[in-house]
């Protein structure tokens, strides 16, 4: 089965174009070294909770907008080979200063897959 990287984040609305632009260039650096997919979608109806939600596990501020992606691979040592080759690619060296987001409040993790349909 299929391995999935996941990655919640929030995105300044402001900033938006600067993550898509940044996202677009990342999608295309992965599915060169081998990722299955690559998907970023943007929240549409995700309420605020009262316990739990995608906004407060980011912590999302006013004029932020939540971001949730994923990469697939083969498996997980696919993910593993991939992703060395993805940090090593002189395309993906950029100023993490600048990036459209707070990378730490950036949710990400690897999950195996034990249902598809």
């Amino acid at each position: 089965m299929t391995y999935v990287d996941g990655f919640v984040l929030a995105v300044p609305q402001d900033r938006l174009e600067d993550y898509r632009k940044l996202a677009e260039l990342a999608g295309t650096v992965w599915m060169d070294h081998g990722a299955l997919s690559y998907v970023e979608c943007v929240a549409d109806d995700v309420p605020y909770g009262e316990l739990t939600s995608f906004p407060r596990a980011v912590q999302a501020k006013d004029g932020e907008v939540v971001v949730f992606s994923w990469i697939t691979y083969p498996s997980r040592e696919a993910r593993d080979a991939i992703n060395a080759r993805v940090i090593a690619d002189e395309r993906m060296k950029h100023d993490h200063e600048n990036a459209p987001f707070d990378g730490k409040r950036l949710i990400y993790g690897g999950f195996k897959t034990f249902l598809s349909f």
